[in-house]
């Protein structure tokens, strides 16, 4: 027997008795640093079947061991049975049975390899064989040969969702002048990608390679087309799924897929692989990653149809203490252990006025008043915070304190009808009054949100007396309802599967008209009988109507995205709606919790915030999985939820980064600073200047976040970013500062007119004869949210001495704070 044939546990054993017996022993790799091979044994079948094999550290925690693979070296004890690369990559070539022997720092490990349906003439399948050859390539990428017009006349689908037509393309367009029967080498299929005669797309196979001969063969066979009954590719697993390393570190990936007919092959060679972010890892195209940066990034691997991520995380340092740290809840906990993970520490905590602000501009939109910043300042209680957030989301159980219920609302139907797309512009005035005064009041009651979800959903009736029915005029077929639900309720953009399969997630046509036939009976119907204004529309169910497949022309069954179909006799959408807000259906509670972490800190765990998928995971998690546990359990409370963010210490951490955190944009170690969204920056430049802007057909005190149109002729919200809500995506609101908007409040009339006014802060302050310091502190409390400091004061003091009058002072100490970046956003 080989003395390498013993297990780990024997070679310690033998060392644990000869240095009891006195006999000096040399450090051993196997015992400190033993590896194993995966996979341990190895069954190759059918011709140019391979299989990569992965060595990786023993005796270390799973996601932090070394991967050895390219350290290692391989060596066929039959290269007639199977053959490897140095990458450690075999492949099948002839029937039998053979050894591959690993070695590592003199160590060496066997595995047994068996090799069966090898043949002298292979026959490979369209299929499996050869479309992932011509993805792997690029051939069938909308750049090349799936652009709208094909290149160089040969015109392919994008990513394959019409194999039978790429076929007839391939081998029977132009006189089957692609391929030769007789010497396949000559065939232009491979001539043109070898660059043996000019081809646009440069070179894409290599002649000779792996690939080179299986399309080779596939041709000399007879170059068969897809069949029905071709078994599909059901998953695809990545191994690792996670590492932990240093930058330099290298990880080698294997990729395994599951086919419908039950088998399992590895197809490594075969994947796509893309890092998502290349200042962290790269990744090559047979799957050999390394960490060049620090931080964390998923790697994406995609394999005909269906996708997965590795993810690869590289600490900023070994360790971090997390000084003064203290867990407020179970969202402290779980960013901690992330702190600890990639080695960043948290800044510390913001400063009273700067969490007072911040909680009322996050929770309701709105400035505190003087008065009640002064009193929250002055506090001493040390809950203070926990019941300012309390008191925000009316959670006290105090009529005294839960006032702020109608802000609220206001804040967050702006929110929602954005995003649902509720306008005059499609709606007309009452529909659009219907609409707004629904979500308000769901709001305003805070009704559970798959309650709201579900009346949305199976909303019917009068468009001017049933609110949410109007939800079936924004989006009025049914592809643009499929396409609305699921970006808005469940975070995914299904926009891509509409034509083809998507590219970075596994959902295909089936998918989408599948979930589109969901609506395919609703219908409206122009009425009198309805509502008191006449001549409105009534939404309903129909007893017929049908989604078909654009490409099989198959009648679609109602089917949710990863589901079986569902069918209710009277109205399919009830369904629907039980699917989508169920405590099973993850997306759900996922895209409500991560848009309000969006909302609260800056960024989403997901981003963008609405594009959940499976290659585009959460920055944590972890927290993202307990922050819906915890949000399902609550019954869908969106209040609690955010009760549960705003009053844990990472939603309170300082937006000032330290040196050791400053390019950290991920993982919320600093507060994200946010502009003022346009509304609530008008309501607390009017609140600070103690004025009113007069909106259209509303009366004089509507505040603009309760505005219910996105149609207003105000300069002011247009500049800053108002959106016109044509558009079921959060990225239609720009949140980003631009020049127009700088000009706009340092130079235009509107702000030093409202500053001037007579009824305004400045006039009345004058009026009532305060005393200089009471002025200025009046004016700090209501638009900084803060007492001037003694630096402020004195110079405030010196401008006074030296301004033309008392008024032009305070007028331009107001302005100046008006214009201030502390205003101006939310930090």
């Amino acid at each position: 027997m080989s003395r390498y044939a013993c297990g780990p546990s024997s070679v310690l054993a033998l060392i644990t008795v000869l240095t009891a017996a006195g006999i000096p022993t040399a450090p051993a790799y196997g015992a400190e640093h033993d590896f194993v091979v995966a996979p341990a044994q190895v069954a190759l079948t059918g011709d140019f079947d391979q299989v990569q094999l992965l060595v990786t550290e023993a005796g270390v925690t799973e996601d932090r061991a070394k991967d050895l693979t390219a350290d290692a070296t391989f060596r066929s004890s039959n290269e007639a049975i199977v053959r490897l690369s140095a990458a450690g990559r075999l492949l099948a070539i002839g029937n039998g049975t053979a050894t591959i022997a690993v070695t590592v720092d003199g160590v060496n490990r066997d595995v047994p390899v068996q090799v069966s349906g090898v043949t002298p003439l292979p026959k490979l399948g369209y299929t499996e064989h050869v479309v992932p050859i011509l993805s792997k390539a690029g051939c069938n990428a909308g750049a090349c040969h799936a652009s709208q017009y094909g290149k160089g006349g040969l015109k392919l689908s994008v990513f394959n969702f019409e194999p039978d037509k790429d076929h007839e393309g391939i081998v029977r367009d132009r006189e089957a002048r692609r391929v030769n029967f007789i010497d396949p080498d000559r065939s232009l299929f491979l001539l043109k990608p070898t660059l043996d005669v000019p081809h646009g797309g440069s070179r894409r196979l290599t002649k000779g390679s792996i690939d080179y001969d299986m399309l080779k063969a596939w041709i000399a066979s007879g170059a068969a087309g897809p069949k029905k009954d071709d078994a599909k590719v059901s998953s695809i697993e990545v191994h690792p799924k996670r590492r932990v390393g240093v930058s330099g570190y290298r990880q080698q990936l294997r990729v395994v897929a599951h086919y419908s007919d039950g088998r399992t092959r590895d197809v490594t060679a075969w994947a796509q692989f893309d890092s998502m972010d290349d200042s962290i890892v790269t990744v090559t195209r047979d799957g050999l990653t390394t960490m060049v940066g620090r931080g964390q990034a998923p790697v994406i691997v995609r394999y005909c149809g269906q996708a997965e991520i590795a993810m690869l995380v590289a600490p900023y340092t070994t360790s971090v203490q997390l000084p003064g740290w203290k867990n407020n809840n179970f969202v402290d906990e779980l960013a901690a252990n992330k702190f600890r993970e990639l080695g960043i520490e948290p800044s510390l905590l913001c400063d009273d006025a700067t969490f007072l602000r911040r909680a009322y501009q996050d929770a309701i939109g709105t400035l505190p008043t003087a008065e009640a910043a002064r009193a929250f300042l002055e506090s001493k209680d040390p809950h203070k915070r926990d019941r300012l957030v309390e008191s925000l989301l009316d959670m006290t159980g105090d009529p005294k304190l839960d006032v702020h219920g109608n802000a609220w609302a206001a804040y967050w139907a702006l929110k929602w009808s954005d995003l649902i797309r509720s306008s005059s512009d499609s709606l007309g005035d009452q529909g659009m009054w219907a609409m707004y005064n629904w979500i308000r009041e769901s709001m305003r009651s805070n009704k559970p949100f798959d309650q709201f979800v579900r009346e949305l959903v199976t909303a019917q009736g009068s468009v001017y007396m049933s609110g949410p029915a109007n939800y079936y005029r924004i989006a009025n077929n049914p592809a643009d309802l499929a396409e609305s639900t699921a970006q808005i309720f469940l975070g995914i953009r299904l926009q891509c599967a509409k034509c083809h399969h998507h590219p970075f997630e596994k959902y295909g046509q089936e998918d989408y008209y599948g979930l589109a036939a969901f609506f395919a009976r609703v219908g409206t119907k122009n009425s009198q009988e309805f509502g008191l204004f006449g001549r409105e529309s009534v939404v309903l169910v129909k007893s017929d109507g049908e989604v078909r497949h654009p490409r099989t022309n198959q009648v679609m069954p109602p089917t949710p995205l990863e589901g079986k179909s569902l069918e209710d006799p009277l109205d399919r959408r009830r369904p629907l709606a039980v699917w989508l807000t169920s405590s099973d259906n993850r997306f759900f509670a996922q895209n409500v919790v991560n848009r309000y972490m969006s909302y609260l800190m800056g960024t989403g765990l997901v981003e963008p915030v609405d594009d959940l998928r499976a290659t585009n995971p959460p920055s944590n998690p972890e927290l993202m999985d307990a922050l819906c546990a915890h949000f399902v359990k609550s019954k869908y409370n969106v209040k609690e939820l955010v009760r549960v963010i705003m009053c844990s210490r990472l939603y309170q951490l300082d937006s000032q980064p330290t040196e050791a955190n400053q390019s950290d944009r991920r993982f919320y170690s600093h507060y994200e600073v946010k502009r003022i969204a346009a509304e609530p920056l008008l309501d607390a430049i009017d609140f600070a200047a103690g004025t009113q802007t007069k909106f259209k057909d509303l009366p004089l005190g509507t505040r603009a976040i309760a505005l219910p149109d996105s149609n207003y002729p105000d300069y002011f919200l247009k500049t800053f970013g108002k959106p016109r809500r044509v558009i079921t995506c959060e990225c239609e609101r720009v949140p980003d500062p631009n020049l127009a908007q700088t000009l706009h409040v340092l130079n235009g009339d509107l702000l030093s007119n409202k500053i001037s006014e007579a009824s305004g802060r400045v006039a009345k302050l004058l009026k009532d004869k305060q005393p200089h310091e009471e002025m200025v502190a009046e004016l700090y409390l209501a638009s900084l949210s803060r007492f001037p400091n003694e630096k402020e004061r004195e110079a405030c003091r010196q401008m006074l001495a030296t301004a033309p009058t008392p008024k032009e002072f305070y007028e331009d100490l107001l302005w100046a704070l008006v214009n201030s970046k502390e205003f101006l956003f939310v930090r």
